[in-house]
């Protein structure tokens, strides 16, 4: 049994090229719990909203900020993931938000290139350092656009961003010249895999035009002494209590009423890191 405490390769990897998977981490019981939960959501969807990718496709999801006690928060605050994140970070991990990707069969759009700080450094984060971890609750394929990565493309520092269609995406002239430094790796995966990748790792995703849909959870993760120095729509240093991994199946079993009860939705207008990216294009 993958007990989620990662091993010196696989964290030497990281710190390397940006990311790791690693596969397996949930168990095919535990994936199909969630996978059941989150497409019978009713919540999730209603706080759904899309993301042109500038095409006139969009990517929908949801995201939302403290984990809360149902499922989605079993999974954000159990063990087996967060004690990877904290082996990645070096530090005590805090939930910075999670958020579902819902690129949908035959009409999900493309997700531009970009760096996750590159919107968080608009939230006052001083340090790039942040790790997310995207869970494949579907399988990801080639076909139905699996992330794409530049291994080893964080090192290149935080790169401009600028709005194409809903989606802030990193300067394109960079991204091009990255491209032939670059290794591009598309990251296929089995439900229950997961991957970890650096917030500066320039990643991307093409449209989805396969019958097979690709939803993915991904959670964010801060470290303590990281704490943004303003307020913002993600939340600053909140201490984070684990769980039992084992706690996934009494949760998802017992299909607690409350999933999203505890649930902070993300309003889409008040995403600042977007807003201000906004701004900035309607002046420029």
């Amino acid at each position: 049994m993958n007990t989620g405490k990662l091993t010196p390769h696989q964290i030497a990897a990281y710190h390397r090229d940006g990311y790791v998977i690693v596969k397996g981490l949930f168990d095919q019981e535990e994936i199909g719990l969630l996978r059941t939960a989150c497409k019978t959501d009713k919540a999730l969807d209603d706080h759904a909203f899309g993301r042109d990718d500038g095409t006139g496709a969009a990517v929908r999801l949801s995201l939302w900020n403290h984990p809360g006690e149902g499922i989605y928060g079993m999974f954000a605050r159990c063990h087996k993931l967060v004690d990877s994140v904290e082996q990645l970070l070096g530090d005590e991990a805090y939930h910075y938000h999670s958020k579902m990707i819902m690129k949908d069969a035959k009409v999900g759009g493309a997700w531009a290139w970009h760096q996750d700080y590159g919107y968080w450094y608009q939230n006052g984060v001083m340090f790039p350092d942040l790790c997310s971890a995207s869970i494949a609750v579907d399988r990801a394929t080639v076909e139905n656009g699996c992330l794409q990565v530049l291994r080893g493309s964080h090192k290149l520092g935080r790169l401009d961003h600028i709005l194409t269609g809903d989606q802030a995406g990193a300067d394109l002239e960079r991204v091009n010249e990255a491209k032939k430094l670059f290794e591009l790796v598309h990251c296929t995966m089995e439900p229950g895999d997961v991957i970890f990748f650096h917030a500066n790792l320039l990643h991307a995703s093409a449209r989805n035009d396969s019958d097979h849909p690709r939803w993915s959870m991904i959670c964010c993760y801060n470290y303590k002494q990281n704490d943004p120095y303003k307020e913002a729509h993600h939340p600053r240093y909140t201490p984070l209590r684990k769980v039992a991994d084992e706690m996934i199946r009494q949760v998802g079993i017992k299909r607690f009423a409350d999933d999203t009860s505890n649930v902070a939705w993300l309003d889409d207008q008040k995403d600042v890191s977007a807003r201000v990216l906004k701004e900035q294009a309607a002046k420029s």
